[in-house]
């Protein structure tokens, strides 16, 4: 349509340009006529529509549902994915879907791979008389992957596998389709994209699009959707379970320290500082304090989960800045290794949980993330116990200096993980006998060598997943140990004040949920193993 001819400028226009009431009068006029093309544009919209559908059956079958309300029940079961099976041939079942992806083949049939967390199946929608309409085919074959979609079908068993899919004995052919949520604007990657493993990018003929790990953060309620991804954070929830349920069969607690604290604790140049009324507080860089004040309060076997904040500016593959801290203490009834072997069974049992309950979720992984099964000792010979010196010694034997093993560094962690492996065939691990020197001011040093102290580390793949001691319990002594470490015990009296009443002997350790996730998989890095990571670079999402 051609513009419409603009009415010709007065005088007093050519001279000062138009009055304040003329430019009044063209802005309701402008936005008169903007209304009027919206309302043209939509009444179009509606005919294209109409003309779309005229004649078509299905239009009760198909479309996008009104914004759910959860004020109805329709008093249909859905049925979860993973629940289907040759064994329901023929049944009509009603299921929520994620889209993973779409084919249509021709105007006459579309296959859509449904996805439920780590499960998937294939659907078929087939142009059928009275049932399923072209123009119902031609609407499925435009919903974008990843929108949620509201499913009726016939459950079919198929002729061969359909390798596509985890379900693979049978496909839903589809006779209801609904649009639940749909898709705004570009995905930042496809999640099949983001599901293979390195390897096949690397090695295949064909390109393919390489997701970084730091666009998969950037993005990442897209990336927590792949299959892997939920297995991953199915194990981190399953080892937090296998945490607690060994711990409270065996008389433990839980407890729920603050993370607040009123003074740097362990170390004051790694601690968060945040403003506090009038004053700073403190992020917890553990819950040690706590744990041993309440074994002074006759608890006797506590422990806990939650987050810890270190202030330290490293950026490695197995460093946050918050992670997920599991922790414990026990009193000691003769010999500290009673803690430790305790630690031991602990970590067996939730080995062994993960490998009998989780098979599935951990398989589902190992397709993106490719390893040698994790390993650990059982029977007679139970778990290798390595003294520090013979650590030190069988690094030595494989050719590292002695005279930069002072401390057992990360490089030299992973090296000795390798002598380990091929060595005891076992991947996991403890070393005891720390030099004191290594140890933070509450360790109790060893009896007969003040140089060594009662302190334990254990290993996963050759990195460092927990590190325990037993605990000074006597206040007179605590005091000197602290000031030969520099800390002032007045800085943390209530702390101290807590042994001055009588405190039984006791020991525990600190496990890093993500890292003993990172290492049991072998992710290789431990921002894969976390929900939402946190480190010196990323706050956000």
């Amino acid at each position: 349509m051609a513009d419409a001819t603009p009415p010709a400028p007065t005088p007093q226009e050519t001279q000062e340009g138009p009055s304040k009431s003329e430019l009044k009068k063209r802005a309701k006029q402008a936005e008169k006529d903007k209304k009027a093309a919206e309302k043209a544009a939509k009444q179009a919209e509606l005919a294209q529509q109409q003309a779309a559908t005229e004649g078509d059956f299905a239009t009760d079958f198909y479309g996008k549902l009104p914004l759910h309300q959860s004020q109805s029940r329709s008093g249909k079961t859905r049925v979860a994915i993973s629940s289907l099976s040759a064994s329901r041939d023929g049944e009509t079942v009603l299921l929520r879907a994620r889209v993973h992806t779409s084919r249509a083949q021709g105007n006459k049939m579309v296959f859509l791979n449904l996805r439920q967390r780590t499960d998937s199946v294939q659907a078929l929608l087939l142009v059928t008389p009275e049932k399923v309409s072209k123009q119902m085919v031609k609407w499925a074959a435009g919903i974008s992957d990843e929108s949620i979609v509201l499913v009726e079908g016939v459950v079919k068993k198929s002729p061969e596998p359909i390798k596509s899919a985890s379900v693979q004995d049978v496909e839903v052919h589809i006779s209801k389709l609904h649009l639940i949520s749909g898709i705004e604007g570009r995905l930042p990657f496809s999640l099949e994209d983001a599901s293979r493993a390195d390897e096949e990018v690397a090695s295949s003929e064909v390109q393919m699009n390489r997701v970084l790990l730091d666009t998969r953060l950037n993005n990442r309620v897209v990336d927590l959707r792949t299959q892997t991804n939920q297995a991953v954070f199915k194990l981190q929830s399953a080892i937090g379970d296998l945490f607690r349920g060994y711990l409270s069969s065996q008389g433990f607690i839980e407890i729920h320290s603050p993370k607040l604290q009123g003074a740097a604790t362990e170390s004051g140049a790694s601690v968060f500082k945040v403003g506090y009324f009038k004053g700073n507080a403190f992020l917890a860089q553990s819950p040690q304090l706590a744990k041993q004040m309440c074994i002074a309060a006759d608890f006797e076997r506590v422990y806990e989960v939650g987050p810890v904040f270190r202030a330290e500016d490293s950026n490695t593959h197995r460093h946050l800045t918050e992670f997920m801290g599991l922790d414990l203490e026990m009193t000691i009834e003769e010999h500290y290794h009673e803690v430790m072997e305790l630690l031991d069974s602990l970590f067996l049992s939730i080995f062994r949980g993960l490998k009998e309950k989780y098979s599935k979720e951990i398989e589902v992984v190992g397709k993106q993330f490719p390893a040698d099964e994790f390993k650990w000792r059982e029977g007679p010979e139970g778990t290798l116990k390595l003294s520090f010196r013979e650590a030190v010694n069988l690094l030595v034997e494989d050719g590292v200096d002695r005279a930069v093993l002072d401390d057992i560094n990360t490089e030299n962690e992973k090296r000795l993980g390798r002598i380990v492996r091929a060595k005891y065939e076992t991947d996991y691990f403890i070393i005891d006998k720390f030099p004191m020197e290594l140890r933070p001011f509450y360790t109790m040093p060893d009896p007969e060598d003040p140089t060594l102290s009662n302190s334990y580390d254990f290993f996963m793949r050759g990195e460092e997943i927990l590190s325990g001691a037993q605990r000074i319990h006597d206040a007179e002594f605590l005091c000197k140990q602290m000031k030969a470490k520099g800390v002032e015990p007045d800085s943390m009296k209530g702390y101290v004040d807590a042994f001055r009443m009588g405190c039984p002997p006791h020991g525990g350790g600190g496990i890093g949920l993500e890292r003993v996730l990172m290492l049991f998989l072998k992710l290789n890095n431990i921002r894969r193993a976390s929900l939402f990571p946190r480190d010196p670079k990323r706050l956000e999402p």
